[in-house]
């Protein structure tokens, strides 16, 4: 039990220094709307990619987005799941974060990963495009959260799937509700909630 209990303070003591550390970077200039990308690119055990595997189910063959790379931390273990008939399309506004998520996979051995730069409100794709997307700690960044989840609706092909992961550690979370919510309006429905500790992951289908 004691032993539980020091797991237990020890992930609200990781939340806390990451939500500090993340209100003292946005305080930073920066020129787009997810730009300013120091939370993602700290480890974060708060929203793990164990459970965005379980979530996504990327399969073999698939053509799926990320949103907001970082460092690739979510990116890798997605791309091996594809195997080498399928891609994974990063896009980041920045091309700095692109260079350094495809730095990190090719010393990985991950050779499917395809860089844009863009911007999620008005993305580079043609479409039904993707089997599915995913944004992690990337949703509270975006201004205008409506045009983003038109566009992700537009290249997302009919019955393809999109997850979004929050945690209540970053100071521009956005919850389970209000997402719900907005993913309805843009055409998406529902379709589970993964709890995750201090946050979620919510997964959505294309209708």
């Amino acid at each position: 039990m004691t032993k539980n209990r020091g797991w237990i303070w020890a992930g609200f003591g990781a939340a806390a220094m990451a939500a500090v550390a993340a209100a003292i970077w946005r305080r930073r200039s920066t020129p787009a709307p997810y730009a300013s990308r120091f939370w993602i690119q700290i480890p974060r055990p708060l929203v793990t990619r164990r459970l965005l595997l379980s979530t996504l189910d990327p399969q073999p063959g698939e053509r799926i987005l990320e949103v907001g790379p970082g460092t690739g931390q979510y990116s890798l273990p997605v791309s091996r799941q594809l195997g080498p008939a399928g891609t994974l399309d990063i896009l980041d506004t920045r091309r700095q974060t692109l260079d350094r998520a495809t730095s990190r996979a090719r010393r990985a051995g991950v050779g499917t990963i395809s860089p844009a730069v863009g911007d999620v409100r008005t993305l580079p794709y043609s479409d039904e495009t993707f089997d599915a997307a995913y944004l992690v700690t990337i949703l509270g960044d975006i201004p205008d959260r409506a045009p983003a989840l038109r566009e992700l609706h537009r290249v997302i092909r009919p019955g393809g799937r999109v997850v979004f992961g929050e945690t209540m550690a970053d100071p521009d979370w956005v919850s389970p509700q209000a997402l719900r919510r907005e993913a309805a309006a843009a055409g998406f429905h529902f379709e589970s909630h993964t709890p995750a500790p201090l946050g979620y992951f919510l997964a959505f289908t294309r209708s």
